[in-house]
């Protein structure tokens, strides 16, 4: 099968032809039609957490899937062959196997059922930016009747987690550009702040005088790139980076801190999918592309000159 490999440590990814891969007890066998790339696919790629989990090589990149079932392993009941599902290879080592390929083996608790008037490309998008954005906002209790300020909210878990809380009956403030204000205030926000205006904090603070209920953080590996100032004394942060840490977070009068990481299951998988399927929930693409400019398209995402999300299709 064709695949998208980072052949050895500190080589650059490539597409190559490997073995398909076996089928393990518990796992499906998922013949790829579509597989999003995420921000995760360059940190795996560079080694960014070789030391900390192990990594095999050659490492086939990709974490979501949409696809069709060709084979199931033993103890597996609840998929059929020939069933059409959406997949998430789970945050845990070894890293080795993954969706950028033709066939990807997937544990069948990681994999729901794709509705059928859902298409393979926008259920692809859904799982781990999808199941990042529920994640962080219930890390952080967003519920209605909040002001919640989602910074960071021009990427793939950003645009999500602009339309989750909304309909969670969240006032939605987000960072962007004015580019991209247009498209944020369809997917649900009500006031958009420039960043590239001036600070963050303040310009919120013009908005909201007492300060916002709620961050959401979803961009920045520093403390100052966090408008921390911008929420209320006793209100809560979430964060899918490295900052603010819960000691951050507790020195402020702030409740949560700490990173969160999805790792989304079958049911957060079905829950997305079925939100996508009614259209409550829109997979907001900003590139499709084939496999052979998979690496391309990661090199984008690494200069951040990606918004929304990447989506590769295999069929």
């Amino acid at each position: 099968m064709r695949a998208v490999i980072v052949p050895a440590a500190g080589e650059r990814p490539a597409l190559a032809e490997l073995s398909t891969p076996a089928l393990g007890a518990g796992q499906v066998l998922i013949r790829v039609h579509a597989a999003a790339l995420n921000p995760m696919d360059n940190v795996l790629a560079s080694g960014g957490l070789a030391e900390a989990m192990e990594h095999r090589y050659p490492l086939v990149l990709g974490r979501d899937v949409s696809g069709v079932v060709e084979a199931v392993g033993d103890g597996v009941t609840d998929v059929t062959i020939g069933a059409e599902v959406i997949g998430h290879l789970g945050f845990e080592a070894p890293f080795q196997a993954g969706t950028l390929a033709e066939y990807v083996a997937v544990a069948a608790a990681s994999v729901a059922v794709k509705p059928p008037s859902l298409g393979h490309t926008a259920a692809a998008a859904l799982p781990l930016a999808g199941g990042a954005a529920l994640a962080a906002l219930d890390a952080a209790g967003v519920q209605s009747g909040q002001t919640v300020l989602i910074n960071g909210a021009s990427g793939g878990v950003g645009r999500y987690a602009v339309q989750l809380a909304a309909q969670r009956g969240a006032t939605v403030v987000t960072t962007g550009t004015s580019a991209s204000a247009h498209r944020l205030r369809e997917l649900g926000a009500d006031a958009v702040v420039d960043y590239t205006a001036g600070p963050v904090a303040e310009q919120v603070r013009t908005l909201y005088p007492n300060g916002v209920d709620v961050l959401v953080n979803l961009w920045g590996n520093t403390v100052n790139d966090v408008p921390l100032d911008a929420v209320r004394p006793g209100g809560r942060v979430s964060t899918i980076t490295s900052v603010p840490d819960a000691d951050t977070t507790a020195a402020l009068g702030l409740g949560g801190g700490g990173i969160t990481i999805a790792s989304p299951d079958r049911d957060v998988i079905a829950t997305l999918a079925q939100k996508a399927a009614s259209g409550k929930l829109r997979s907001d693409l900003s590139q499709v592309i084939p496999l052979d400019e998979a690496v391309e398209g990661l090199d984008q995402i690494a200069a951040g000159k990606s918004h929304g999300k990447v989506v590769v299709t295999l069929a």
